[in-house]
Protein backbone atom coordinates (compact mmCIF):
# COMPACT_ATOMS: atom_id res chain seq x y z
CA UNK A 1 0.00 0.00 0.00
CA UNK A 2 1.18 3.66 -0.69
CA UNK A 3 1.98 5.35 2.45
CA UNK A 4 -0.36 7.34 3.56
CA UNK A 5 -0.18 10.25 6.24
CA UNK A 6 -0.60 9.49 10.27
CA UNK A 7 -4.20 10.40 10.82
CA UNK A 8 -2.81 11.71 14.43
CA UNK A 9 -0.50 14.14 12.61
CA UNK A 10 -3.41 15.02 10.02
CA UNK A 11 -5.39 16.55 12.39
CA UNK A 12 -3.08 17.76 15.25
CA UNK A 13 -1.37 19.83 12.51
CA UNK A 14 -5.24 21.53 11.57
CA UNK A 15 -7.29 19.75 9.07
CA UNK A 16 -10.63 22.02 10.07
CA UNK A 17 -14.27 21.28 9.07
CA UNK A 18 -16.28 24.23 7.79
CA UNK A 19 -19.04 22.74 10.09
CA UNK A 20 -18.62 22.23 13.59
CA UNK A 21 -21.34 21.10 16.83
CA UNK A 22 -21.73 23.85 18.91
CA UNK A 23 -21.17 21.34 22.07
CA UNK A 24 -19.72 18.01 20.90
CA UNK A 25 -21.43 15.14 22.24
CA UNK A 26 -19.24 12.87 25.20
CA UNK A 27 -18.92 9.26 22.95
CA UNK A 28 -20.49 6.49 24.79
CA UNK A 29 -18.93 3.98 26.83
CA UNK A 30 -18.56 0.88 24.56
CA UNK A 31 -18.24 -2.91 25.35
CA UNK A 32 -17.21 -5.71 23.50
CA UNK A 33 -19.46 -8.31 22.76
CA UNK A 34 -17.29 -10.48 20.55
CA UNK A 35 -14.82 -11.55 23.31
CA UNK A 36 -17.12 -12.55 25.19
CA UNK A 37 -19.44 -15.05 23.02
CA UNK A 38 -18.82 -18.45 23.50
CA UNK A 39 -20.90 -19.78 20.97
CA UNK A 40 -19.87 -22.71 19.07
CA UNK A 41 -22.45 -23.06 15.73
CA UNK A 42 -20.56 -22.45 12.42
CA UNK A 43 -21.48 -19.26 11.90
CA UNK A 44 -19.76 -18.21 14.75
CA UNK A 45 -16.80 -19.76 14.58
CA UNK A 46 -16.50 -18.33 11.35
CA UNK A 47 -16.96 -15.06 12.22
CA UNK A 48 -14.59 -14.90 15.31
CA UNK A 49 -12.15 -16.18 12.70
CA UNK A 50 -12.41 -13.75 10.57
CA UNK A 51 -12.52 -11.19 13.16
CA UNK A 52 -8.72 -12.05 14.21
CA UNK A 53 -8.32 -11.80 10.59
CA UNK A 54 -9.38 -8.85 10.02
CA UNK A 55 -7.76 -7.66 13.49
CA UNK A 56 -4.20 -8.79 12.02
CA UNK A 57 -4.81 -6.49 8.99
CA UNK A 58 -5.98 -3.41 10.50
CA UNK A 59 -3.23 -3.81 13.00
CA UNK A 60 -0.62 -4.08 9.95
CA UNK A 61 -1.97 -1.11 8.57
CA UNK A 62 -1.79 1.10 12.00
CA UNK A 63 2.38 -0.51 11.82
CA UNK A 64 2.56 1.02 8.43
CA UNK A 65 0.55 3.93 8.59
CA UNK A 66 -1.26 2.82 5.38
CA UNK A 67 -5.32 2.07 4.40
CA UNK A 68 -7.05 0.10 2.04
CA UNK A 69 -6.68 1.55 -1.62
CA UNK A 70 -8.29 1.21 -4.57
CA UNK A 71 -6.32 0.31 -7.87
CA UNK A 72 -6.79 4.09 -8.70
CA UNK A 73 -9.08 7.18 -8.13
CA UNK A 74 -12.87 7.57 -9.84
CA UNK A 75 -14.56 10.44 -10.96
CA UNK A 76 -18.68 11.00 -11.04
CA UNK A 77 -19.90 13.58 -12.70
CA UNK A 78 -22.08 16.05 -10.62
CA UNK A 79 -25.08 15.63 -13.02
CA UNK A 80 -25.32 12.11 -11.55
CA UNK A 81 -26.37 13.51 -8.38
CA UNK A 82 -28.37 15.92 -10.15
CA UNK A 83 -30.22 15.06 -12.69
CA UNK A 84 -34.19 13.84 -11.91
CA UNK A 85 -34.72 11.23 -14.95
CA UNK A 86 -31.14 9.14 -13.68
CA UNK A 87 -33.05 9.10 -10.58
CA UNK A 88 -35.97 7.97 -10.95
CA UNK A 89 -34.16 5.19 -13.53
CA UNK A 90 -31.91 4.29 -10.54
CA UNK A 91 -34.86 3.87 -8.17
CA UNK A 92 -36.38 1.55 -10.63
CA UNK A 93 -33.03 0.23 -11.02
CA UNK A 94 -32.16 -0.56 -7.87
CA UNK A 95 -34.92 0.03 -4.95
CA UNK A 96 -37.70 -1.29 -7.03
CA UNK A 97 -35.95 -4.33 -8.19
CA UNK A 98 -33.55 -5.89 -5.65
CA UNK A 99 -34.35 -6.91 -2.27
CA UNK A 100 -34.27 -3.85 0.45
CA UNK A 101 -33.45 -4.84 3.99
CA UNK A 102 -36.30 -2.92 5.66
CA UNK A 103 -36.40 -4.37 8.92
CA UNK A 104 -34.53 -5.84 11.39
CA UNK A 105 -35.62 -9.23 12.60
CA UNK A 106 -35.88 -7.77 16.40
CA UNK A 107 -38.40 -4.94 15.17
CA UNK A 108 -40.99 -7.52 15.06
CA UNK A 109 -39.74 -9.91 17.86
CA UNK A 110 -42.62 -11.78 18.54
CA UNK A 111 -46.12 -13.19 16.72
CA UNK A 112 -48.22 -10.65 16.01
CA UNK A 113 -46.23 -7.76 15.25
CA UNK A 114 -45.54 -5.55 12.48
CA UNK A 115 -43.29 -2.53 11.25
CA UNK A 116 -45.02 -0.03 9.33
CA UNK A 117 -42.35 2.00 6.28
CA UNK A 118 -42.87 3.92 3.35
CA UNK A 119 -40.70 3.48 0.72
CA UNK A 120 -40.25 5.64 -2.46
CA UNK A 121 -44.45 6.43 -1.73
CA UNK A 122 -44.87 3.65 -1.78
CA UNK A 123 -46.72 2.04 2.01
CA UNK A 124 -44.99 -1.20 2.82
CA UNK A 125 -46.57 -3.47 5.93
CA UNK A 126 -43.93 -6.50 7.52
CA UNK A 127 -45.71 -8.57 9.64
CA UNK A 128 -44.68 -11.47 11.96
CA UNK A 129 -48.00 -13.98 12.45
CA UNK A 130 -49.36 -16.40 14.67
CA UNK A 131 -46.92 -18.76 14.22
CA UNK A 132 -43.74 -16.70 13.57
CA UNK A 133 -43.48 -16.26 9.79
CA UNK A 134 -42.84 -13.14 7.95
CA UNK A 135 -44.70 -11.41 5.67
CA UNK A 136 -45.03 -8.28 3.52
CA UNK A 137 -47.54 -6.86 1.52
CA UNK A 138 -48.98 -3.10 1.17
CA UNK A 139 -49.70 -0.95 3.51
CA UNK A 140 -53.34 -0.51 2.30
CA UNK A 141 -57.17 -1.50 2.06
CA UNK A 142 -58.77 -3.55 -0.71
CA UNK A 143 -61.74 -2.04 0.02
CA UNK A 144 -60.74 1.67 -0.46
CA UNK A 145 -56.80 2.29 0.02
CA UNK A 146 -57.07 3.58 3.15
CA UNK A 147 -53.72 3.01 4.80
CA UNK A 148 -54.35 0.17 7.91
CA UNK A 149 -51.11 1.89 10.22
CA UNK A 150 -49.37 4.57 10.29
CA UNK A 151 -45.28 4.03 10.61
CA UNK A 152 -43.84 2.22 13.05
CA UNK A 153 -43.53 -0.85 15.26
CA UNK A 154 -45.76 -2.41 16.84
CA UNK A 155 -48.16 -5.46 18.57
CA UNK A 156 -51.79 -6.26 16.53
CA UNK A 157 -53.57 -9.33 16.35
CA UNK A 158 -55.51 -8.20 13.19
CA UNK A 159 -55.71 -5.49 11.23
CA UNK A 160 -58.40 -2.97 10.72
CA UNK A 161 -58.75 -0.25 8.68
CA UNK A 162 -59.52 2.54 10.00
CA UNK A 163 -62.24 3.76 6.70
CA UNK A 164 -64.95 0.94 6.93
CA UNK A 165 -63.22 -1.74 9.61
CA UNK A 166 -62.41 -4.26 6.84
CA UNK A 167 -60.17 -6.54 8.71
CA UNK A 168 -57.37 -9.20 8.03
CA UNK A 169 -55.29 -11.44 9.67
CA UNK A 170 -51.65 -10.64 10.11
CA UNK A 171 -50.64 -13.13 6.80
CA UNK A 172 -52.84 -10.20 4.74
CA UNK A 173 -55.92 -12.63 4.48
CA UNK A 174 -59.30 -10.51 4.82
CA UNK A 175 -61.26 -11.57 7.50
CA UNK A 176 -64.10 -9.65 7.90
CA UNK A 177 -66.75 -7.16 6.15
CA UNK A 178 -68.22 -4.74 8.50
CA UNK A 179 -72.01 -4.67 7.37
CA UNK A 180 -71.71 -7.28 4.59
CA UNK A 181 -74.75 -8.32 4.85
CA UNK A 182 -75.77 -4.74 3.65
CA UNK A 183 -72.59 -4.31 1.75
CA UNK A 184 -72.73 -7.58 -0.26
CA UNK A 185 -71.00 -10.73 -0.07
CA UNK A 186 -67.17 -10.49 -0.85
CA UNK A 187 -64.98 -13.18 -2.15
CA UNK A 188 -62.08 -13.31 0.32
CA UNK A 189 -60.12 -15.18 -1.59
CA UNK A 190 -60.09 -12.38 -4.15
CA UNK A 191 -59.61 -9.05 -2.28
CA UNK A 192 -56.37 -9.98 0.11
CA UNK A 193 -54.07 -7.33 0.64
CA UNK A 194 -51.69 -7.34 -2.31
CA UNK A 195 -48.12 -9.20 -1.24
CA UNK A 196 -45.01 -8.26 -1.53
CA UNK A 197 -42.01 -11.16 -1.85
CA UNK A 198 -40.30 -11.37 1.63
CA UNK A 199 -37.78 -13.17 3.46
CA UNK A 200 -35.32 -13.23 6.27
CA UNK A 201 -31.68 -13.56 6.43
CA UNK A 202 -29.33 -13.17 9.50
CA UNK A 203 -31.57 -11.43 11.49
CA UNK A 204 -33.00 -8.81 8.86
CA UNK A 205 -36.08 -8.72 6.98
CA UNK A 206 -35.95 -8.18 3.15
CA UNK A 207 -38.39 -6.97 0.63
CA UNK A 208 -38.94 -6.80 -2.49
CA UNK A 209 -41.39 -4.22 -4.20
CA UNK A 210 -42.14 -6.05 -7.21
CA UNK A 211 -45.03 -8.10 -6.39
CA UNK A 212 -43.82 -10.85 -9.20
CA UNK A 213 -40.34 -10.86 -7.85
CA UNK A 214 -38.89 -14.26 -6.59
CA UNK A 215 -35.59 -13.00 -5.17
CA UNK A 216 -33.04 -15.39 -4.41
CA UNK A 217 -31.68 -13.93 -0.89
CA UNK A 218 -29.05 -16.85 -0.06
CA UNK A 219 -27.35 -16.01 -3.60
CA UNK A 220 -28.17 -11.95 -3.27
CA UNK A 221 -25.93 -12.32 0.28
CA UNK A 222 -23.49 -14.51 -1.12
CA UNK A 223 -20.17 -15.62 1.35
CA UNK A 224 -21.33 -12.08 3.69
CA UNK A 225 -24.53 -14.32 4.86
CA UNK A 226 -22.27 -16.57 7.41
CA UNK A 227 -20.54 -13.41 8.86
CA UNK A 228 -23.77 -11.97 9.20
CA UNK A 229 -25.04 -14.94 10.70
CA UNK A 230 -22.57 -14.89 13.24
CA UNK A 231 -23.47 -11.39 14.34
CA UNK A 232 -26.76 -12.89 15.91
CA UNK A 233 -28.62 -9.62 15.63
CA UNK A 234 -31.93 -11.75 15.67
CA UNK A 235 -31.31 -12.24 19.56
CA UNK A 236 -30.87 -8.46 19.50
CA UNK A 237 -33.29 -6.22 21.17
CA UNK A 238 -34.84 -3.61 19.88
CA UNK A 239 -34.36 -0.16 21.74
CA UNK A 240 -35.62 2.72 19.84
CA UNK A 241 -36.34 3.93 16.03
CA UNK A 242 -34.98 7.15 14.76
CA UNK A 243 -35.50 9.41 12.18
CA UNK A 244 -33.66 12.23 10.22
CA UNK A 245 -34.51 13.75 6.87
CA UNK A 246 -31.66 13.59 4.50
CA UNK A 247 -30.40 15.17 1.42
CA UNK A 248 -29.80 13.02 -2.45
CA UNK A 249 -29.49 8.83 -0.88
CA UNK A 250 -26.20 8.97 -3.16
CA UNK A 251 -24.91 12.31 -1.19
CA UNK A 252 -26.00 10.74 1.84
CA UNK A 253 -24.51 7.41 1.32
CA UNK A 254 -21.25 8.75 0.39
CA UNK A 255 -20.38 9.86 3.87
CA UNK A 256 -21.31 6.59 5.55
CA UNK A 257 -18.71 4.88 2.87
CA UNK A 258 -15.29 6.14 4.09
CA UNK A 259 -13.42 6.90 7.20
CA UNK A 260 -11.40 9.48 5.31
CA UNK A 261 -13.32 12.69 6.94
CA UNK A 262 -13.19 11.53 10.89
CA UNK A 263 -10.50 13.59 11.63
CA UNK A 264 -11.61 16.63 9.73
CA UNK A 265 -15.32 16.53 10.37
CA UNK A 266 -15.76 14.62 13.66
CA UNK A 267 -12.73 15.81 15.74
CA UNK A 268 -14.45 15.85 18.90
CA UNK A 269 -16.80 12.48 18.32
CA UNK A 270 -15.70 9.70 16.08
CA UNK A 271 -12.35 10.35 15.98
CA UNK A 272 -12.47 10.70 19.62
CA UNK A 273 -12.69 6.55 19.19
CA UNK A 274 -11.90 6.13 15.83
CA UNK A 275 -8.56 6.48 13.67
CA UNK A 276 -8.63 7.98 11.11
CA UNK A 277 -8.30 7.15 7.05
CA UNK A 278 -7.13 3.87 8.54
CA UNK A 279 -9.31 0.59 7.47
CA UNK A 280 -9.98 -2.53 6.10
CA UNK A 281 -11.97 -3.02 3.10
CA UNK A 282 -14.16 -5.90 1.81
CA UNK A 283 -16.35 -6.68 -0.79
CA UNK A 284 -19.34 -9.19 -1.80
CA UNK A 285 -21.34 -8.72 -4.66
CA UNK A 286 -23.16 -5.03 -4.33
CA UNK A 287 -22.15 -5.41 -0.80
CA UNK A 288 -19.34 -4.06 1.67
CA UNK A 289 -17.91 -3.35 4.48
CA UNK A 290 -15.41 -0.86 5.90
CA UNK A 291 -13.29 -1.52 9.19
CA UNK A 292 -11.59 1.66 10.60
CA UNK A 293 -9.10 1.45 13.30
CA UNK A 294 -9.92 1.98 16.92
CA UNK A 295 -7.95 3.87 19.24
CA UNK A 296 -7.23 0.81 21.31
CA UNK A 297 -5.04 -0.47 18.84
CA UNK A 298 -2.56 1.25 19.50
CA UNK A 299 -1.45 -0.76 22.89
CA UNK A 300 -2.94 -4.03 21.35
CA UNK A 301 -0.18 -3.64 18.08
CA UNK A 302 2.15 -5.27 20.93
CA UNK A 303 0.28 -7.46 22.22
CA UNK A 304 0.09 -11.61 20.71
CA UNK A 305 -2.34 -11.96 18.66
CA UNK A 306 -4.63 -14.11 20.91
CA UNK A 307 -4.89 -11.44 23.39
CA UNK A 308 -6.14 -8.86 20.81
CA UNK A 309 -9.83 -8.55 21.92
CA UNK A 310 -10.92 -7.71 18.16
CA UNK A 311 -14.10 -5.30 19.79
CA UNK A 312 -11.25 -2.94 20.95
CA UNK A 313 -9.38 -2.97 17.81
CA UNK A 314 -11.84 -2.72 15.12
CA UNK A 315 -15.30 -1.08 14.38
CA UNK A 316 -16.59 -2.67 11.39
CA UNK A 317 -19.69 -1.37 9.40
CA UNK A 318 -21.31 -3.75 7.36
CA UNK A 319 -22.95 -2.35 4.65
CA UNK A 320 -26.01 -4.50 2.25
CA UNK A 321 -26.69 -2.50 -0.82
CA UNK A 322 -28.37 -0.29 -1.44
CA UNK A 323 -28.32 1.63 1.45
CA UNK A 324 -27.98 -0.08 5.18
CA UNK A 325 -25.09 0.39 7.66
CA UNK A 326 -24.66 -2.06 10.30
CA UNK A 327 -22.37 -0.66 13.08
CA UNK A 328 -20.68 -1.67 16.15
CA UNK A 329 -21.72 -5.50 15.26
CA UNK A 330 -19.35 -6.80 17.40
CA UNK A 331 -19.90 -4.68 21.05
CA UNK A 332 -22.95 -4.96 22.95
CA UNK A 333 -24.94 -1.69 21.71
CA UNK A 334 -25.61 -1.79 17.98
CA UNK A 335 -26.29 1.25 15.73
CA UNK A 336 -28.00 0.27 12.31
CA UNK A 337 -28.60 2.94 9.41
CA UNK A 338 -31.24 2.65 6.82
CA UNK A 339 -31.34 5.12 4.38
CA UNK A 340 -34.18 5.03 1.98
CA UNK A 341 -34.78 7.87 -1.30
CA UNK A 342 -37.57 9.77 -0.81
CA UNK A 343 -37.66 12.35 -4.03
CA UNK A 344 -34.68 13.08 -6.35
CA UNK A 345 -33.40 15.54 -3.70
CA UNK A 346 -34.27 14.00 -0.70
CA UNK A 347 -33.91 10.92 1.58
CA UNK A 348 -34.77 9.81 5.10
CA UNK A 349 -32.70 7.89 7.39
CA UNK A 350 -34.02 5.83 10.22
CA UNK A 351 -31.80 4.93 12.92
CA UNK A 352 -32.26 2.08 15.01
CA UNK A 353 -30.71 0.84 18.19
CA UNK A 354 -30.50 -2.59 19.32
CA UNK A 355 -28.75 -4.04 22.37
CA UNK A 356 -27.48 -7.54 22.96
CA UNK A 357 -29.10 -7.48 26.43
CA UNK A 358 -32.95 -5.70 27.25
CA UNK A 359 -32.36 -2.45 28.84
CA UNK A 360 -34.09 -3.41 32.31
CA UNK A 361 -32.66 -0.90 34.64
CA UNK A 362 -32.73 3.23 34.83
CA UNK A 363 -29.39 3.03 34.10
CA UNK A 364 -29.48 0.69 31.24
CA UNK A 365 -31.95 2.94 30.28
CA UNK A 366 -29.93 6.05 30.75
CA UNK A 367 -26.83 4.38 28.65
CA UNK A 368 -28.69 3.22 26.13
CA UNK A 369 -30.58 6.99 25.60
CA UNK A 370 -27.14 8.60 25.82
CA UNK A 371 -25.92 6.05 22.82
CA UNK A 372 -28.58 6.44 20.66
CA UNK A 373 -28.86 10.82 21.46
CA UNK A 374 -25.05 10.57 20.60
CA UNK A 375 -25.67 8.34 17.47
CA UNK A 376 -28.41 10.83 16.36
CA UNK A 377 -26.70 13.96 17.28
CA UNK A 378 -23.46 13.44 15.43
CA UNK A 379 -25.18 12.12 12.39
CA UNK A 380 -27.92 15.38 12.31
CA UNK A 381 -25.20 18.05 13.08
CA UNK A 382 -21.94 17.05 11.66
CA UNK A 383 -22.57 14.19 8.93
CA UNK A 384 -25.82 16.00 7.71
CA UNK A 385 -25.07 19.25 8.36
CA UNK A 386 -22.37 18.73 5.59
CA UNK A 387 -24.11 16.91 3.50
CA UNK A 388 -26.89 19.38 3.06
CA UNK A 389 -23.60 22.02 2.21
CA UNK A 390 -22.76 19.36 -0.61
CA UNK A 391 -26.32 19.33 -2.01
CA UNK A 392 -26.69 23.11 -2.12
CA UNK A 393 -23.78 23.28 -4.29
CA UNK A 394 -24.50 20.76 -6.78
CA UNK A 395 -26.36 23.07 -9.66
CA UNK A 396 -23.61 25.42 -9.27
CA UNK A 397 -20.99 22.59 -10.14
CA UNK A 398 -22.66 21.14 -12.59
CA UNK A 399 -20.83 20.27 -15.81
CA UNK A 400 -17.98 19.17 -13.11
CA UNK A 401 -17.27 16.20 -11.46
CA UNK A 402 -16.15 14.66 -7.84
CA UNK A 403 -12.97 12.45 -7.46
CA UNK A 404 -12.99 10.04 -5.21
CA UNK A 405 -9.34 8.93 -4.08
CA UNK A 406 -7.74 5.38 -3.92
CA UNK A 407 -8.51 5.37 -0.56
CA UNK A 408 -12.34 5.50 -0.67
CA UNK A 409 -12.87 2.05 -2.19
CA UNK A 410 -16.13 1.98 -0.44
CA UNK A 411 -17.69 5.13 -2.50
CA UNK A 412 -15.92 3.54 -5.86
CA UNK A 413 -17.50 0.45 -4.81
CA UNK A 414 -21.08 2.22 -4.38
CA UNK A 415 -21.01 3.77 -7.43
CA UNK A 416 -19.48 1.37 -9.77
CA UNK A 417 -22.66 -0.90 -8.40
CA UNK A 418 -24.93 1.84 -9.75
CA UNK A 419 -23.39 2.27 -12.92
CA UNK A 420 -23.34 -1.73 -13.27
CA UNK A 421 -27.24 -1.78 -12.59
CA UNK A 422 -28.25 0.77 -14.69
CA UNK A 423 -25.74 -0.17 -17.54
CA UNK A 424 -26.92 -3.67 -17.99
CA UNK A 425 -30.48 -3.32 -16.93
CA UNK A 426 -30.58 -5.49 -14.02
CA UNK A 427 -33.92 -5.19 -13.24
CA UNK A 428 -34.14 -8.03 -10.26
CA UNK A 429 -32.04 -9.85 -7.84
CA UNK A 430 -30.96 -13.51 -8.88
CA UNK A 431 -34.05 -15.63 -8.92
CA UNK A 432 -34.81 -18.32 -6.70
CA UNK A 433 -34.28 -21.92 -8.28
CA UNK A 434 -37.80 -22.95 -9.65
Amino acid sequence: MVQTSSPERETDAGPTSSVSAPSAPSAPEYASWISRDRSTDAASLTMRREAAELVERVVAHYRDNTTHEADGQWTEPVAHYLDADRWQRETDAVHRSVPLPLAMSCELPGPNTYKAIDVLGIPVLITRDRQGAVHAMINACRHRGAKLLEPGCGVSKRLICPYHSWSYDLAGELRGVYAEKTFGEVAREGRSLVRLPAGERAGIVFVSLDPAAEPDLDAWLGDLQPLLEGLRLAECHHYSTSELTSPNWKVTLDGYLETYHFASLHPKTVFETNLSNMMAHDTWGPHQRIAPALRPIAQAVDLPPDQRDPGDCVGPIYWLFPGLAIAGGWRQKIAVSLVLPRTATESVTQQIILLREPAVTEEERRAADRFGEWFHEVVRDEDYATTYGVQQGLQALDGTDFVFGRNEPGLQHFHRTIHRHLDSGATAAPRAAR
